[in-house]
């Protein structure tokens, strides 16, 4: 049984290689429109340069929250509507310990493992029986209403008063002439190393084939002896700490409110949708071209302007590729 599943995954992996990869033909639309806007859009050069950064250091950070949803939804089946309080809740815990004297980056550490705690909590008490028992509205329910119960527990202890943690590192770097604040290009590289070693662990580790095997196909995974339960909440564990990591790094540029993750719940999902559900690697895509989309947007339509050219890319792409552009892929 194994000999023969790496077989048919080494032949996959193969013609898989032969095939043309979806991100190569977006990845070419995206730098020929953005040559366009660059050169002939009408706008400075200066401001639309530094717009391609903070959108490509922006789309980082939203890879990552992503990442955590499209990773529970390929393994559960499930949309997690808590995501974006999941974010606030995680981005409160670094606020309570920096607060308490400790380190941002560091609150951010030990935030992980909290989270992932009680993303596992959650599915164990909470999500198990439904999702085991292929109930699409329950788990709905159920992550919609944590959403609620997370923020209004939130605004009950720590008020409606925006908050603020400062940043640990002062400065900015030069990029091709254009400036980057440094938490920002640390948030960034933060989510990339997460992202990547994540998809490491999913591909290289016996972990990682359980999570894949169960995604793939529950029942035959449940029948080879993989403990369809654990995986799942290690699964929702995992989308918790990856909010854990996005929310801590971001912690030093966000106001904090109770309601402050539900802003990046309908991003992640379009995100999510953009890039295939399901997908790590369309997560990681969909995020950067999210944020280059938002960011250069806004230079056109300022304010919330941007979204609607966000909305309409994602509309486009879907019209073209409606799975996704990696979608059925992991």
């Amino acid at each position: 049984m194994t000999v023969a599943a790496a077989d048919t995954e080494a032949a996959t992996s193969t013609t898989s290689r032969r095939k043309l990869d979806p991100g190569i033909p977006v990845a070419g639309a995206v730098v020929i429109v953005l040559a366009v806007v660059f050169f002939v859009g009408g706008k400075d050069q200066g401001l639309v340069g530094q717009a391609i950064v903070s959108g490509l250091l922006l789309g980082g950070v939203y890879a990552l929250i992503s990442v955590g949803l499209t990773l529970i939804f390929g393994v559960l089946g499930i949309v997690n509507f808590a995501q974006g309080a999941m974010l606030t809740l995680a981005m409160y815990i670094v606020y309570a310990l920096s607060t308490a004297g400790l380190p941002v980056y560091l609150a951010t550490i030990l935030a992980v493992p909290v989270m992932f705690l009680f993303g596992m909590i959650v599915q164990a008490t909470l999500l198990t029986k439904l999702t085991i028992g292929g109930s699409h509205e329950g788990p709905l329910l159920v992550t919609l209403g944590l959403s609620l119960l997370i923020i209004n527990v939130l605004l009950m202890v720590f008020g409606g008063r925006p908050k603020a943690v400062a940043a640990p590192v002062d400065g900015s770097l030069s990029i091709l002439g254009t400036v980057a604040s440094w938490p920002r290009v640390i948030a960034f590289l933060g989510a990339a190393v997460v992202a990547v070693a994540l998809k490491a662990v999913l591909d290289r580790t016996k972990l990682g084939l359980s999570i894949r095997a169960v995604a793939s196909n529950s029942e035959g995974a449940k029948l080879v002896g993989v403990d369809i339960g654990r995986v799942y909440a290690l699964t929702f564990g995992i989308g918790a700490a990856c909010v854990a990591v996005a929310g801590g790094l971001m912690t030093p540029f966000t106001s904090l409110t109770p309601s402050v993750g539900e802003q990046f719940t309908i991003l992640a999902f379009v995100i999510v949708v953009l890039g295939g559900l399901g997908s790590i690697v369309g997560a990681m895509v969909g995020g950067l071209i999210i944020g280059l989309v938002q960011t250069v947007g806004a230079l056109y339509l300022p304010g919330t302007g941007s979204l609607i050219l966000v909305f309409a890319v994602f509309v486009m792409v879907l019209f073209l590729k409606p799975e996704g552009l990696y979608g059925g892929r992991r």
